[in-house]
């Protein structure tokens, strides 16, 4: 066990009230002592439990510039953090917890305690935790599927990806060289075993910068710190967002892809059969750790653990070889029922990965 446990507490409607009354000079402006904190536990190898607990709708009517200039002035603070932990240097896993406000947007017939209770059920369901059932060895054999998945897919050693439904998404994902599929259970750079997400669905793997092209549209909304983006959009060409659209906060979206000079490219393509526990609740989480229940893809950083000797290079050497090196990584969902998704192989042979949502190799 751990021979100290530090709870950190964050509380999203305090955070609001500092976006509404603080100036933009004051948000970005990081205490030292947070950046020295966060190195102190880097440096002491500390693991990382993140525990979410969203508070839907908190954020709407915040100026979207003034919160994305304080999200990236923190960002920018503890570069050193998102090192450690993208770069699987040490354990670090992300869970969530019910809340009223939440709860009642995820089942709007319900309120209250009862809404609450009906959300944990549900979460605890989709992280595999049954009443009739061992949830360690529940996951041992998750991550043993998963890791078929990806043997299979490393196997398959894909050029690109073509992905294709009848939303409108046509979109082509290059990967890069000596790319790596991982998924499930991860290690850290010392050899210790962890899983970063609960739950987790997907297998995912690290696309070349340059090479992602076509139109994608969004299946889910997307919960940007507090902020839903609905309805939405991305055109990319050569690897960067050139035209988007969103019908809810699109401004929000803007700010997004403005955060810096790569936030426009993708980091992460991940695939995730539609059939799975989390979309078979048929139940709309508006989060994403809840929404890993779909294809998606993030814009922004990219996991050095998804390319060979990617956690031992160094930055110039990863972003050499096509690496998306970026202040944000942000999940959002585009798998669909009807999804289909041919791998190109490197030497042009086309093999069907997905037919009608769901992976058939």
């Amino acid at each position: 066990g751990a021979s100290k446990v530090i709870t950190q507490w964050s509380d999203e409607e305090i955070t609001r009230y500092a976006y509404d009354y603080q100036t933009i000079e004051v948000l970005e402006d990081v205490p030292s002592y947070i950046i020295e904190t966060n190195r102190y536990y880097v440096e002491q190898g500390a693991c990382f439990i993140n525990v979410i607990s969203p508070v839907i709708g908190v954020n709407k009517g915040v100026d979207p510039t003034k919160m994305a200039k304080s999200l990236t002035a923190a960002q920018k603070a503890v570069p050193f953090l998102r090192e450690y932990t993208m770069g699987n240097k040490g354990q670090w896993t992300i869970v969530a917890a019910s809340n009223e406000v939440w709860a009642e947007a995820v089942f709007p017939e319900l309120k209250g305690d009862v809404a609450t209770e009906a959300l944990w059920t549900a979460l605890l369901n989709a992280c595999r935790v049954y009443e009739d059932s061992d949830p360690i060895e529940n996951w041992a054999s998750h991550n043993s599927v998963l890791e078929k998945h990806n043997k299979i897919l490393n196997d398959l050693n894909f050029k690109e990806l073509r992905f294709k439904n009848s939303l409108g998404t046509d979109l082509t994902v290059g990967l890069v060289q000596n790319h790596i599929w991982s998924g499930g259970g991860e290690k850290t750079t010392t050899g210790v075993y962890f899983n970063p997400n609960i739950p987790t669905e997907e297998t995912f793997t690290m696309p070349y910068k340059w090479a992602t092209s076509g139109r994608v549209v969004a299946t889910k909304p997307l919960n940007y710190n507090g902020t839903l983006i609905e309805d939405f959009y991305l055109v990319f060409k050569d690897g960067k967002v050139v035209e988007f659209e969103a019908k809810k906060e699109h401004k929000t979206l803007e700010e997004l892809l403005n955060t810096d000079e790569n936030a426009r490219y993708i980091g992460e393509i991940a695939l995730i059969s539609h059939d799975s526990p989390i979309s078979n609740t048929n139940l709309l989480f508006l989060n994403t750790l809840y929404e890993n229940a779909s294809c998606h893809m993030a814009l922004g950083r990219a996991y050095p653990m998804n390319i060979k000797g990617g956690l031992t290079a160094s930055m110039d050497e990863l972003e050499a070889q096509g690496y998306n090196k970026s202040l944000i990584h942000v999940d959002f969902m585009f798998g669909s029922k009807d999804m289909s998704i041919v791998g190109v192989k490197q030497d042009g042979q086309e093999v069907v990965v997905f037919k009608d949502g769901n992976f058939v190799i």
